[in-house]
This record gives C-alpha cells, structure tokens and sequence, in this order.
C-alpha cells in the first residue's frame, strides 16, 4: 500500500472514530488506538508533503448535527498541538514563565454572563459553531448563576464527570446501554434536550480560562492573575502551578504521581504562557493556539499472558467479558483483569488463551487491552450462562454482538433485577441486600416483583433466617408496605427497562400523565416522539410492554400498588388551542423546559419544532438567523420575546 492509499484509509479510519465519540458518544478504538494512528497519519502527512481533504490533523473538533441549537463562537476555539514528550515540553517553555494544568477529560464549554447573570453556555462544537446548552448549564453542580462581577464575561472550561458519579449511574443502566469512561457520559448528559436529565448526572464546569472581561481589573499582564480573579467569583478553577525551566519537570511528575488520586478524569496537562502581553503577540496556525502546549500522558504499557476471560451474567441476562491476565504494575498498582465489554471487542481482538497482550490504564485509571500481539483467535465463546447453566447465545444488540442467557429463570437475572427494584431510585425499599434476596430466591419466596408484597405471609419463617429477628423481620416488612403507595416514575423505574433509568422514568411520566396504561398501550413512533427519547430506548419500552411474561408480572405487581395521580388541572386555560416552540436562552424562568411546563399548566401545546401548526416562536434574539427564525419567518409565524409571552399571556406572573 502506497504512503497516500495508506493516509486515506487513516483519514476514513480516524473521522469514524471521531465521529463515534463525539457524535455518539460512543468509542470504536481506545484513546491509545487513536492516538497512535493519529501519529502515524501526521508523520506520513510531514513525509509526502499532503494533506488530505477532511484530515484530522486540520479540525478542531466535531460537525454540530443534533438538535440542539446553533451558535457561532466569536473567537475561533482552537485544539492544541500536543506532546508526549516531558524535554519537548519543557523546550517550548523555554525562558518564559507558564501555567501548568491538569488537562480535564471532559467537553469543552463557553460561558457569558452580562450583568452578573448567566445568560449562555455554548458546547465546543467543531470550533466555529458549537450547540447552545444554556439550561443544561445552569443545572451543573457547582456552575454560578449570579456572579459578582457586572461586566461582559466570557470564560472557558471543561464540563466533567468525576469518577464516583460515572460509577453510579453506570451500575443502574444494563450492560449495553453502560458508558466506557465518564466523558462519554458526561457529553451525553451535557447535550440532553432535557435539562432535568442532566441534573441527574451530577456534571461540574472546571473553569480553565477567561476569554473577555469587558470593563475589568487589571490583570498585570498574567493569566494566573485572570484564574484568581474566575476563582473570586465563585468558579471552580483549574489547578495550576507557576513553571520555569527551573521546575518544570519536577511540576509534571508531581502532577502524574496524583493522578490516581483526581476525583476528575485527565487525559494529560496544559502548559500555557503566563504573559498575556506574549501570548496575544504569537497568534495561532490554522489549527492550533501558539501560546499553549498539551502534554499527554505517554501511557504505561506492559505485555502479559490472557489466562482466563470471566463471564459475569446482569439482570437482563446479557453475559459480560472480563479478561484475566498475569499480574502486572501500571502506574505503581497491580493490574490483572480489564473489561472486555462485549462479544465484538473480544472478537475483535481474536484472542486467545495464553496469547500476549499488550495492557495500560486509559487516563491512567481504567485498565484496558491496548492490542492483542498473538491474534490466535482460538477463544471459544461459552454456549452456557455461567450462572444458572441456561442456554447462551450470541445475538445483535445496537449493532454490537452480546452473549446473552435465554433462561428465564435464571438466578442472576432475578437477583439482579430485584436488586434494582428496591434500590433507592426506584421503589426504595430498606432491608434488601443483595445477599439477601439471593437468599429469598433459593427459598422459592420471590419469582416476580409482586411477590415481595406477600413476603409477610412468610413472616414466621423471615424471622428464623440468619441475619433476622423479630424486629429486624418486621422492618423489612414494614418497608415493603410502605412503597406500596409510590409514584408512577419510582415503578417504571424499578422495572429494569433498557435505557429508562428515574430521568426517563420521569420524563414519561410527564408526557402520560402519570398513567402507566397510556405508556403501555403507546407505539414505538409515539415513546420515539418524547424529548430525550430516541428510536433504540423507544424500542426497548415497546418491547418490554409487549412481552406477555411482562403483561403479566406488571398486571400481578399493580394489585399491590397505589399509584399517586397526577395533580388535578385547575384555573382558566388562557393557552388553549395554541402551539409554542422554545428557542435560545431565557431569563425568567430556570429553562426552556420550565417555560414548556407553564405554557403546558395554561392549556397551550409545547412543542419542538416550528410547523404550520406553531401559533408563536418565542425567542430573546428575534434577529437571529438560527433555523427556527428561518422557518417562523417562511411561514409568517410571529415571533416574539420571552417579555412579550408574559406580557401578553399571563401578565399577573
């Protein structure tokens, strides 16, 4: 293959991969795959003297294709040209003084405030255009909504996910709905069309840089100046340190020796000049700022022998991978077992036992198979659950290939499930462990959701298991009778549906009127139709309802509940008969979505997008050139500002 023939295939290779991660939010290669393919493809660029039309190496960041609207950056957001080498690192320092910073492993996001208010937050994008997500923002943790400072004030940072919260959320989604690393959740949950999705994900705004502070103090001509100034205004910053060529080495490896300590994910470290004055007088290439420099973390590989690949089956009966492998040190800890995640990985990297592997922490925190050096492809997939001996079969799910248990009956598909019924999120139910639903299980005591509200007539023998008492007993039970009377969203919820966690279970909740028969009588078009719902969730609910062993285990689990109904509708209906569409920020109410909500409580219809149906486009920016405008205009809807909606409609709020 030819140098050229060799560039295209990189270039097709490494614009899916992007395209998966950014637009997907899902990966198809490792960071390690990525960036060593990357590297390859900048070295036969610099060796030809070519570069091809849509190369990587020439963008900054994804093509904006969700519905979220659109906004054009007022200064170009650059990448960074990057390193792995320390001495490279610290060369282009030179004599000058830097700031040196974690790298934050998240998505980049642009914040403005005009008068000490939020009134804007603006994804990346592919660093001209990025997706408006201003109520999103102002549901993250730690984002101020207020700031002292009354000036103009347009800053920079990273939307994150620590750890902690990636674990969580991942233990209650089923193993192919399950994120690989928390940035990919974190983008997700940054770009819902549901803020109140969002704020069930727990993202942090890391502030890493001012970009403007019209009328503000004056900095001394240093950026750590500016971060101080972010910091006094109530914004999470950065950790930095002040670096010469006297200390600089020292700086990194006191950063890499933490980075197994950061309750946040870092793929690497920022160098940037302190002078503001040099750094403005450097300008930029076509791609990358000149005053700033990344360092990646060169990963720590190490080659071992597979010995084993473990099976672990979830409550939905999907059979999970884990690769076992002779113990290894990365990064100062002992690592022997990496998730594999699924059939296709695993096939993917044609293992085998006994072959070489190749083995590093992503982030240098999360045990991956970097590449498979032996390629044998002699593992022989089991054809048996490992848990209950039923029949395991490789199927199709989402265009990835599962190994899957067909026995109903499995043990771990009920203990599993049970678990998650009672967990907090979902019917709330204290005294259950897992090992102690294991244990009803083996007794025959529960089968199916319902039976937990006729554990009392096994009280006498509750009483005897270890572990019990008379009171302890009794607790149990009368916490079980307590969630008896719920909500609609604790019990959609607690079913285990694919992809419908207590946001979701929210969500359509709202959109059926807390009426569980309307959601399970609905089509796949209909649930598909629901903000924050796509087709494959919307599958996964039909499909549920559809099942007759479902039909029956919901008919035998409702005689027991007491479903709150929803609030009855009263007071005059001002809306009635008109359809609004939401665009752009807003300013007197939290988000668009609490906008939606009142306009919905008066009688009109919310809906998302501009047709011959919509009475009025409600927009702040009514010169905008966004889609919506576009279109209100081609079919002569009004449109108007939030100010003119209450004023008219409801001006006693």
């Amino acid at each position: 293959m030819s140098d050229i023939e060799r560039m295209k295939e990189l270039v097709r290779i490494l614009k899916e991969a992007a395209y998966q991660y950014y637009q997907k939010d899902t990966e198809i290669m490792s960071n390690f795959e990525y960036d060593a393919l990357y590297d390859e493809l900048v070295a036969l660029e610099e060796k030809t003297g070519t570069v091809l039309s849509g190369s990587p190496t020439q963008s900054v960041g994804y093509e904006v294709r969700s519905q979220l609207p659109k906004v054009r950056h007022e200064s170009p957001m650059l990448s960074l040209d990057k390193t792995k080498d320390r001495e490279a690192l610290a060369a282009w320092l030179g004599t000058q003084t830097g700031l040196l910073s974690w790298k934050m492993d998240g998505l980049t996001v642009v914040l403005t405030y005009r008068d000490g208010t939020l009134v804007q937050a603006v994804t990346r994008g592919n660093g001209e255009i990025g997706e408006e997500i201003t109520a999103n923002a102002r549901v993250f943790r730690n984002v101020p909504l207020r700031i002292p400072f009354q000036g103009n004030l347009v800053l920079r940072g990273e939307a994150v996910m620590s750890y902690a919260e990636f674990d969580r959320i991942n233990d209650g989604l089923e193993a192919e709905a399950q994120y690989k690393n928390p940035r990919n959740l974190c983008s997700g949950s940054v770009r819902q069309l549901d803020p109140r999705v969002t704020e069930q994900r727990g993202v942090y705004f890391i502030a890493f840089g001012l970009v403007s502070a019209e009328d503000g103090p004056d900095f001394g001509d240093r950026k750590y100046n500016q971060m101080a100034f972010l910091k006094e205004q109530g914004f999470q910053t950065v950790e930095s340190r002040v670096v010469t060529a006297d200390n600089i080495l020292d700086e990194v490896q006191a950063f890499s020796d933490r980075i197994s300590q950061q309750e946040f994910p870092s793929d690497g470290l920022v160098l940037t000049y302190d002078s503001l004055s040099y750094s403005a007088s450097l300008g930029r290439t076509a791609k990358f700022p000149r005053d700033s420099y990344a360092f990646k973390w060169q990963d720590e590989t190490a080659d071992t022998t597979l010995l084993n690949i473990e099976w672990n089956t979830s409550r939905t009966g999907l059979i999970n991978p884990v690769a076992v492998f002779a113990p290894v040190e990365l990064e100062g800890t002992t690592v022997q077992r990496a998730s594999l995640h699924n059939v296709s990985i695993l096939e993917e990297l044609k293992l085998g036992l006994g072959d070489t592997i190749t083995v590093y922490k992503a982030n240098m925190i999360i045990p991956q198979i970097a590449e498979n050096k032996t390629k044998s492809g002699t593992y022989q997939l089991p054809d048996t659950c490992p848990r209950c001996g039923g029949e395991a079969l490789v199927v199709e799910s989402a265009g990835t290939r599962v190994l899957t248990c067909t026995n109903p009956a499995c043990p771990a598909k009920l203990v599993q499930a049970f678990t998650h019924f009672v967990s907090r999120g979902a019917m709330n139910i204290d005294g259950l462990s897992e090992a102690t639903i294991e244990k009803l299980a083996e007794l025959g005591w529960i089968t199916r959701f319902g039976d937990l509200y006729r554990l009392k007539d096994h009280r006498e023998e509750l009483m005897q298991l270890e572990g019990f008492g008379e009171k302890s007993a009794d607790k149990l039970l009368d916490s079980i009778d307590r969630s008896r009377n719920t909500e609609f969203y604790r019990v959609i919820g607690a079913l285990g549906i694919s992809g419908v966690g207590e946001a979701g279970a929210k969500v359509l909740g709202r959109y059926f009127k807390q009426d569980i028969e309307a959601l399970r009588a609905a089509d796949e078009e209909e649930i598909a139709a629901v903000e924050g719902f796509g087709l494959i969730t919307a599958h996964a609910v039909t499909s549920f309802f559809r099942t007759p062993a479902n039909q029956e285990m919901l008919d035998d689990l409702l005689q027991f509940l007491t479903i709150a109904a929803p609030e009855a509708e009263t007071g005059d209906k001002p809306l009635e008969g008109l359809q609004f569409v939401i665009t752009g920020a807003v300013y007197r109410v939290p988000n668009r979505k609490a906008l939606q909500d009142l306009i919905e409580r008066l009688g009109g219809k919310a809906a998302s997008a501009v047709s011959q149906k919509t009475s009025f486009l409600i927009n702040n920016d009514a010169t905008s050139s966004s889609s919506k405008n576009r279109k209100a205009r081609e079919l002569e809807i009004p449109i108007i500002t939030e100010d003119e909606f209450f004023a008219r409609f409801v001006p006693d709020l």
